[in-house]
C-alpha cells in the first residue's frame, strides 16, 4: 500500500501562478481551482493513487505566529487566490478525498503527522501494510519527514522523487538536520531570517559533522571541520544562539496534529457525484465528470 499526502496549499499556489486565469459565469476567478481539480483527478485516475490526504492552510497564521512576530502571515496574498481556498477544500471532498483544513497548525504539520502515524515515526505504532508514503510537494520543510525509502518527497510536476539519499544530495544534510539547516540558512517563504553569515554550503558542512545546533562548539578553534570564515560564523552563532533555537523550533514540523483519520480512511472509494456536479458547475467545466473513473 502507498499513501499520497498532498500539500494542497502548494498545489493551489502553483496553479494560481502557473495556470491560465479563468472566471466562471458569476465572475469569480476559478483558474487555480480548475487546475487543482484536474491535478487531483489525475492523481487517482492516471497516477493510480489509492490512499490520499490533502492538507490546506485554512488560515495562513498558526501557533508559530505567537512564537515569532516575523513569521509568515496572509498579508500580500492575492485576493483572487485567497478566495479559492474554500472552493479548493470543496473540490477535494467532492472527489472523495480526505481534506485537512488547518487553523492552529499548518498544512505541513498535518502531512508530517500522518506520515509519522502511517509508518511508526515519533512513537506511533504505524501500519505494516504501508510500504511507502509519498509526500507530494517540493517544499524543503517537508524534507525533514523523509525516512529511508519508505517516506519520500515527490515533486509531481517534475516527476522527481527524493528519498533520504536524495535529501542529503540536495541539501547536504540528512532529514533530521533540516530544521537546524533552515534555522541557520533562513527561509524567506516562512519569514525565517536565519543567522547572518551562514549560507547553505557552510551550514551543510558544519551540520554534516555536528548534526544539530547545540552540538556546534562555540569556538571555531574546536571545530572538527574546516569552513571558510569559521571564526566569523562561530561568533555570529554565539551571539544569536537563542534566535537560532527559536528558528529551529519554527522550522520543525509537528507530528501531533489531532487528525481523526486512519490509514483506511484515506482509501479512495470514488467521487461524490452530486457534490462534484455542483463543484464542476461552479467551475464551468461539467465535462470533467466524464473523466471520473469511479463514483461512490
Amino acid at each position: 500500500m502507498e499513501i499520497h499526502l498532498v500539500d494542497g496549499t502548494y498545489e493551489l499556489f502553483r496553479a494560481f501562478y502557473g495556470a491560465p486565469s479563468s472566471t466562471n459565469e458569476a465572475g469569480e476567478e476559478v483558474g487555480a481551482s480548475r487546475a487543482l481539480l484536474r491535478s487531483l483527478l489525475a492523481l487517482v485516475a492516471k497516477e493510480g493513487a489509492t490512499h490520499v490526504g490533502v492538507a490546506f492552510d485554512h488560515v495562513i497564521e498558526s501557533f508559530r505566529n505567537r512564537l515569532f512576530a516575523g513569521y509568515k502571515t496572509g498579508d500580500g496574498i492575492d485576493p483572487d487566490l485567497w478566495a479559492q481556498f474554500p472552493l479548493a477544500e470543496d473540490i477535494v471532498r467532492a472527489l472523495g478525498l480526505v481534506a485537512w483544513p488547518m487553523v492552529e497548525f499548518e498544512a505541513d504539520d498535518a502531512l508530517a503527522t500522518f506520515a509519522a502515524r502511517a509508518t511508526g515515526g515519533t512513537g506511533s505504532t504505524g501500519d505494516e501494510r504501508v510500504e511507502r508514503v509519498l509526500i507530494c510537494t517540493p517544499d524543503k520543510d517537508l524534507a525533514q519527514c523523509v525516512a529511508g525509502t519508505r517516506v519520500v518527497c515527490l515533486d509531481r510536476r517534475r516527476g522527481l522523487l527524493r528519498d533520504e539519499d536524495g535529501v542529503l544530495e540536495k541539501f547536504g544534510v540528512p532529514p533530521a538536520s533540516i530544521p537546524d539547516w533552515l534555522a541557520l540558512v533562513g527561509d524567506a517563504a516562512d519569514g525565517l531570517p536565519g543567522i547572518p553569515g551562514w549560507g547553505a554550503k557552510s551550514s551543510a558542512t558544519v551540520l554534516t559533522h555536528y548534526r544539530h545546533l547545540e552540538a556546534i562548539p562555540g569556538d571555531a578553534a574546536a571545530w572538527s571541520v574546516k569552513v571558510r570564515g569559521a571564526q566569523r560564523l562561530a561568533r555570529s552563532l554565539a551571539e544569536r544562539r537563542e534566535e537560532a533555537a527559536l528558528y529551529r523550533t519554527l522550522a520543525t514540523l509537528r507530528t501531533d496534529v489531532p487528525l481523526a483519520e486512519s490509514v483506511d480512511d484515506l482509501e479512495w472509494r470514488g467521487a461524490d457525484r452530486a457534490a462534484l456536479e455542483s463543484v464542476a458547475g461552479r467551475l464551468g467545466i461539467p465535462d470533467v465528470l466524464e473523466r471520473v473513473p469511479r463514483w461512490k
